[in-house]
């Protein structure tokens, strides 16, 4: 079983760091950085501040108070990580859930490490600490790295090198984003899994998805069995599409577009449900198009 982390008292040396505003240390260039960065030091709970780059938007309170529990009963297993952000001021990397339980208890400081960071470079690793969380549900874990992109800027190969994962594993996750946002929170509250949301995201349309998660939940549907039904309908739909516009739609288009001299096309919805589209270029064109389909000749 993991020690918990015994309180110890600062240094003279790191007191004179934090307490003397005089020498207190604002950049990893600073004379002294070296001799606070990388330290446990006990820190005060009203000297630190909850991260707003903080990737984790759901904490549940009941796991937080067993946390807690578990805190009083052991004490604390792992410092918080903080960056210094001035005197006597911090905010959270990581661990924002052990901070939390701390509150909850009559614990005036926290172990912490202490990192000298920018806000990109918080943010950043914020979103990977999170990322290797094993709890953190799929949708979660999309969602930080989508940030990584968003807001660090970084490539799918950069995240695959931070993170220690495939860059198609990376991919995966980023794909569940395509889906309804009904059905990410069906994931995220797990009632389908990962696998199930993997293979609704191949169905463009969003009210096709839906259908599809409503009967995945009502037939209790493995992934394998979902799999399968959404195949073998898509393959059919696919089927149908081609012979209609090939076979039956096909001289319509042609006589349609030469009478116009534009562009036509046909989009099918259902074996007897679509639209026809017809392109133009400018309000000439348009104008052009009205007149012809107006005219009986």
């Amino acid at each position: 079983m993991a020690k918990a982390y015994k309180k110890q008292s600062l240094g003279r040396g790191l007191s004179a760091l934090l307490e003397n505003e005089e020498n207190d240390i604002n950049s990893a260039q600073d004379s002294n950085a070296d001799k606070l960065i990388g330290n446990v030091i006990e820190l005060p709970i009203d000297q630190i501040k909850i991260n707003p780059f903080q990737p984790r938007t759901n904490f549940e309170n009941d796991k937080i108070s067993e946390l807690a529990n578990s805190i009083e009963q052991l004490g604390i297993i792992q410092p918080i990580t903080v960056r210094k952000i001035g005197f006597k001021s911090f905010q959270i990397i990581s661990g924002e859930r052990r901070f939390r339980a701390v509150s909850l208890l009559k614990i005036k400081s926290i172990p912490a490490y202490i990192r000298i960071a920018n806000d990109q470079q918080s943010l950043e690793m914020a979103l990977v600490e999170n990322i290797q969380r094993e709890n953190l549900d799929p949708i979660e874990i999309a969602l930080c790295y989508q940030r990584l992109i968003d807001e660090v800027m970084l490539t799918q190969e950069e995240m695959s090198a931070r993170v220690g994962k495939k860059r198609s594993t990376i991919s995966n996750y980023l794909r569940l984003l395509k889906l309804d946002p009904i059905i990410q929170t069906g994931i995220r509250d797990g009632f389908i899994s990962m696998g199930h949301g993997k293979t609704l995201v191949s169905i463009e349309e969003k009210d096709l998805q839906l259908k599809y998660y409503k009967k995945i939940l009502s037939d209790s549907l493995s992934v394998r069995q979902a799999e399968k039904l959404i195949s073998s309908k898509d393959s059919s739909i696919k089927k149908i599409k081609k012979v209609i516009s090939t076979d039956f739609y096909k001289n319509d288009i042609e006589r349609l577009s030469q009478k116009l001299k534009v562009e036509v096309k046909v989009s099918l919805k259902t074996k007897n449900k679509g639209s026809v589209l017809i392109s133009f270029n400018n309000i000439e064109d348009y104008n052009k198009i009205i007149k012809k389909l107006s005219s009986d000749k």
